[in-house]
Order: C-alpha cells, then sequence, then structure tokens
C-alpha cells in the first residue's frame, strides 16, 4: 500500500468514528462559518460536493444557496481524471455515480468559471494541502480555475501535520474547521 493510501485509511476512520451527536454539532458549526463566508463573497457560480458517508454535511447551506438563487453546480465523476459538472436545482432530483457519489439528475451541464469551489477531502494540512480519495479529480478540476477561490471543510481531528504531496497537487486557498 502507498503512503497516500495508508494517510487516506487512517484518515477516513478518523472521520468515520466520530459520533453521530457530536458531527452533526460541528456540522451544524461548519455550515454556520461557511454560510458567513459566503454572505460576505456574495458568489454568483459555486461549485460543490454533494455529502455521503462521514463526509461533512453540507445540505443545510446547499438548501440556503438553492433559495438565494446562487447557481451551484456540482461533480460527477468520469474515467480519471476527469469530473462533468451539472447544475443543481433541487437536493431531490439527484442520482448516484462512480464511487457512490451523487450528483444532479437530468441536469444542465455547466462549463463556466467559478467564483467558489467548495472542496471535500481527508486530511489537511498547516500549508492548505488536502489529501482526497486518490484519483486526482479535484487536482485537475482545481488546475482549470485558477480564479475561483478553492475552499476546503473540515474536522480539526482531520489536520495533518504532514501529508505526501505530489507534483499536481493542488494547495486550497481556505479551509474552514469546527
Amino acid at each position: 500500500m502507498n503512503t497516500k493510501a495508508v494517510f487516506r485509511q487512517k484518515f477516513l476512520e478518523v472521520r468515520s468514528n466520530i459520533s453521530i451527536a457530536e458531527k452533526k454539532a460541528m456540522d451544524s458549526v461548519l455550515n454556520d462559518k461557511l454560510h458567513a463566508f459566503i454572505a460576505e463573497l456574495k458568489p454568483k457560480v459555486v461549485h460543490t460536493y454533494l455529502p455521503i458517508g462521514s463526509e461533512i454535511d453540507i445540505y443545510p447551506l446547499i438548501d440556503f444557496l438553492l433559495n438565494e438563487k446562487i447557481t451551484l453546480v456540482c461533480p460527477k465523476a468520469l474515467n480519471k481524471p476527469f469530473l462533468q459538472h451539472f447544475i443543481l436545482t433541487s437536493i431531490h432530483e439527484i442520482e448516484q455515480g462512480r464511487f457512490a457519489t451523487l450528483y444532479p439528475k437530468d441536469s444542465i451541464e455547466y462549463k463556466g468559471d467559478y467564483d467558489l469551489i467548495i472542496v471535500p477531502g481527508l486530511a489537511y494540512t498547516s500549508e492548505k494541502y488536502r489529501l482526497g480519495y486518490g484519483g486526482g479529480y479535484y487536482d485537475y478540476f482545481l488546475a482549470q480555475q485558477p480564479s475561483a477561490i478553492k475552499l476546503g471543510l473540515f474536522y480539526t481531528c482531520q489536520k495533518a501535520d504532514d501529508i505526501p504531496i505530489e507534483g499536481h497537487d493542488i494547495p486550497l486557498d481556505l479551509i474552514i474547521t469546527n
């Protein structure tokens, strides 16, 4: 098993071992912090993941953004390292894709630029590097969006002193933790 795979397993376990009550409380704090950031930023187009498993539940924020008529775009994983991007109009009209990820069903493809990209991950460093799930999907995508603010959401227990960094890894601009 390569070094990144060892880190992935470790931090997936760390995140999965958070109690339901603690996770709910931390998710609420993170949604509030992200909401405040977005209220100040006033983005017109936001790219976000749709949470699965033990990922941070940002559905309350997604609901708010949809109500505010902010264009929300979500990824669909294709063959490595490509993502296809679709406009989200309802959290009730989604379907499951590769790796059990979720994306908008029967939606319009989006090919424009983004003001903000909210990125999931397993771990982060103080240098704002993130450890993803492997495959380089987000690194490839982020490299194509130099003007977008790249924001990672993490629980504080996901902070790593060091993770293996490769040449294609793209650091985030901002990390918000609980």
